[in-house]
């Protein structure tokens, strides 16, 4: 029940001119937390959160490194909303005495897996927003985090307006695709050679439910009830089975995925229903931000039709070029 009243709430909020007042008190899974007015200092320490404010005119002042080695932390499909500025960069662990050296009047943390003991040394320096009530680290949807990201910032309506077109383009493609409703679909990779998959509580397979399918049952199985991510041993390979399967590929994983023993036992290879995605498009699905899901849809639409067509003989170009196409 808290997590519905949370998610009503903030999706209610945008739409009403008195949530955009200050103060604003925000319930989340350590308390509750106020933000006394507008922020104008913002620092962000979820790993992909900088996407949703930059999206909305909100330059932070220093912002979390994920991965990737890109300029100032921030991916091409953000680049021009970042302009000249460039954000302090935060890189390793939470490092307290850099953060207050910022001045920030506001610390969001919604996708940044803080501890209680990190958000409480964290909140002697400015008010700190961690997930919200009801919600586990990583686990927020991504509209509920740009929404959020509006209300905390003051700029709800260009966030809601934001995350209404996405939604009206995932509503036409669901439309226009019915027998994607229901079907299965694995995010699945490669870590240091053993396979693995994100299961119903990660924002990349929420995304995918915003299409119309939904996660294997096997892969939450595997991982247990609040897992984002799960690990399978080379030699069963079947909860990773499903109707589509996207593959995250990269020069340094690929041939390892190619040399998967079962591999090509699973129905989704022996259909022609793998896709491969690169590292570029695995980044922006990862991000599942309001810069990044237009790249996204514009890239990921074509593979899964091709992928989801009913005909093994039609090729996905991506599964082709990686060399995992049956």
């Amino acid at each position: 029940m808290p997590r519905i009243l949370a998610l009503l709430a903030l999706l209610l909020a945008p739409l009403s001119a008195a949530a955009q007042d200050f103060p604003l008190t925000v319930t989340h899974k350590y308390g509750t937390t106020e933000i006394p007015a507008q922020p104008q200092r913002v620092v962000t320490l979820s790993f992909l959160n900088h996407d949703n404010l930059l999206a909305i005119g909100v330059t932070p002042v220093g912002l979390r490194d994920w991965f990737g080695n890109q300029p100032s932390g921030v991916w091409p499909w953000a680049q021009e909303a970042l302009g000249e500025a460039r954000p302090a960069l935060l890189k390793g662990d939470i490092n307290f005495e850099q953060i207050a050296a910022l001045k920030p009047d506001l610390i969001e943390a919604m996708w940044s897996g803080i501890s209680r003991q990190q958000y409480e040394m964290l909140s002697r320096i400015a008010p700190v927003v961690p997930p919200l009530e009801g919600y586990e680290d990583y686990g927020m949807p991504w509209q509920l985090l740009a929404r959020t990201t509006g209300l905390i910032t003051g700029h709800a309506a260009e966030a809601e307006a934001q995350v209404t077109a996405i939604e009206d383009r995932t509503a036409a493609l669901r439309a226009s695709h019915p027998d994607w409703q229901g079907a299965t679909a694995t995010v699945a990779y490669l870590y240091h050679d053993a396979p693995g998959a994100y299961t119903s509580k990660d924002i990349r397979s929420m995304f995918l439910t915003t299409l119309g399918f939904r996660t294997p049952q096997a892969v939450d199985d595997v991982s247990g009830a609040e897992a984002f991510a799960m690990t399978l041993s080379n030699e069963d390979l079947t909860p990773l089975d499903a109707d589509l399967l996207l593959w995250f590929v990269s020069p340094a994983n690929v041939e390892a995925i190619r040399g998967l023993a079962l591999r090509p036992e699973l129905r989704a290879h022996t259909e022609g229903r793998e896709v491969a995605v690169d590292a570029m498009l695995a980044s922006a699905y990862s991000h599942a931000s309001l810069l990044s899901l237009p790249y996204v849809l514009d890239q990921m639409v074509p593979m899964i039709e091709a992928a989801m067509d009913g005909d093994p003989a039609t090729p996905v170009p991506s599964s082709v070029e990686a060399g995992l196409a049956p």
